[in-house]
């Protein structure tokens, strides 16, 4: 198993869930050390597609360590030095938007902004409806920031959904080590 620890944050995309789950998993399978990270909306809000309880406790049985939920306990992730790459997956349109405009008032924008003031590397599996619209100049700004990289995305449903992106979370294992490298993985935009 490699050494490098591993920030891995949930934001809301409830419905890519279980698939931000399974490359928990694939990333876990590969280090060693991975910190897990919720969102406290996804730590508080049960949907059609699960409980908030069920997630956390699956969340925290993966990496074998307690869910860091809110800004208080993701502050420290800078200060000490406790990761080496961050991921976030799924990101939302509204996390890429905190993200690009640099606020920090939840838990995964707070890990985001601690650990960048380290040069350290932050990916992004980005889950949004109106990444073709609304969130479109915000990727553009991500995209253009220091130590952000994506994990590969497209569109998802390009004509029931027409604005809407979603990375291909199978390949988050690959974009964390092309990150870590300094490298962005490639193609970024990919079709379905």
């Amino acid at each position: 198993m490699e050494q490098q620890r591993v920030g891995f944050a949930f934001c809301g995309s409830f419905c890519t869930h279980a698939r931000a789950v399974e490359a928990l998993e694939q990333v876990k399978a590969r280090y060693e050390t991975v910190v897990p990270i919720v969102s406290e909306r996804c730590a508080a809000t049960d949907t059609r597609f699960g409980t908030a309880h069920d997630l956390m406790r699956e969340v925290e049985r993966i990496c074998d360590r307690r869910v860091i939920d809110t800004v208080e306990k993701a502050e420290p992730i800078g200060p000490k030095k406790l990761l080496d790459v961050l991921v976030i997956c799924p990101c939302t349109g509204n996390t890429l938007a905190k993200l690009a405009a640099g606020a920090t008032d939840s838990s995964v924008t707070m890990a985001a902004k601690a650990h960048l003031r380290n040069g350290r590397p932050v990916v992004i599996a980005l889950a949004t409806n109106d990444g073709l619209s609304a969130s479109a100049k915000n990727i553009g700004a991500l995209l253009d920031k220091r130590n952000i990289y994506f994990v590969p995305f497209g569109q998802d449903d390009p004509v029931g959904k027409p604005t809407s992106l979603v990375a291909d979370f199978s390949k988050v294992p690959e974009a964390v080590a092309a990150a870590l490298a300094g490298q962005q993985l490639q193609p970024v935009l990919v079709g379905r």
